[in-house]
């Protein structure tokens, strides 16, 4: 008996993961659920359940990057197929005026958390989606997919500063780390094309400031419903619009990013950035 389609939601205790979770639930589907809370994570977990669906639950702070490679140690480990990743953890940039603050290894919070531990977490886990079979949809047949949950506020990443050592705004950390997910996902949708790989990697804007725990700490009345970002990630998660990758999704249209994801030398800037971090915390 072969195993079940199996899906990793990243931040599935609230909010948009949440509500997937609980969209995704059903005998046929196997949910790792991560978060930092077991209580929550468990709670999750058990609505799951509830609705005729397999959940796990895996904890990991994404704030450290020896936890986030821990994380994907469990994973390779305790599950032989992996069908779909959302990157969907995140940070806020919190309210107006709000401090800098730095993650486990010393790096500014929300591209550590926002971009880096999504970034490292995909490499890890990279073998183990272009191993899973092949699943019949409404475009055919397709292989595994990453849909990274980044947003419409996006900032052009400054090299020479990536940390905001100077001038720092929580809303341009913010920005700036959600840019940073799609020109990685540009990126590493040219370099499976290039090796010839079905696997799809496309990253979206779910819906303009959902009713999350992130956009009331933020001070903002919501605009959306979790529902209305649920959708929108549901077509790239299985529906016909994540089998194609490569793609920035503003809700359910695809549309041009910031500027800077399209630039080659700053996809491949933001490449040797990462592996440097990366590096430097693990060692």
């Amino acid at each position: 008996m072969s195993s079940p389609r199996t899906i990793l939601i990243t931040g599935a205790t609230d909010g948009l993961g949440r509500g997937l979770a609980l969209r995704l639930a059903s005998p046929d589907t196997l949910l790792i659920l991560h978060g930092r809370s077991e209580q929550r994570a468990a709670e999750v977990a058990r609505q799951v359940r509830a609705k005729g669906g397999a959940a796990e639950v895996r904890l990991a702070d994404l704030a450290e990057l020896r936890q986030v490679d821990r994380l994907a140690d469990t994973v390779l480990r305790d599950f032989d197929r992996l069908d779909v990743l959302v990157n969907n953890a995140g940070a806020g940039g919190g309210a107006p005026g709000a401090d800098r603050q730095l993650s486990a290894d010393g790096y500014e919070l929300l591209f550590a958390v926002n971009y880096l531990a999504g970034y490292h977490l995909t490499n890890r886990l990279l073998e183990r989606l272009k191993a899973a079979p092949a699943t019949q949809g409404p475009s055919g047949e397709g292989r595994a997919r990453i849909v990274n949950v980044s947003s419409a506020g996006q900032a052009p990443i400054d090299f020479a500063d990536p940390h905001l050592t100077r001038d720092f705004s929580g809303g341009t950390a913010y920005c700036r780390a959600k840019l940073a997910q799609i020109l990685f996902t540009f990126d590493l949708a040219e370099r499976l094309a290039a090796e010839g790989s079905a696997v799809s990697v496309n990253a979206l804007h779910p819906a303009s400031y959902m009713a999350t725990t992130m956009v009331r700490e933020a001070g903002v009345e919501p605009w959306s419903t979790v529902d209305e970002g649920v959708d929108a990630t549901m077509r790239l998660v299985t529906g016909e619009a994540g089998a194609v990758g490569g793609r920035y999704f503003n809700g359910t249209q695809p549309t041009r990013a910031h500027a800077q994801a399209y630039d080659p030398g700053a996809r491949q800037q933001l490449r040797a950035l990462s592996a440097e971090l990366i590096a430097k915390a693990l060692a």
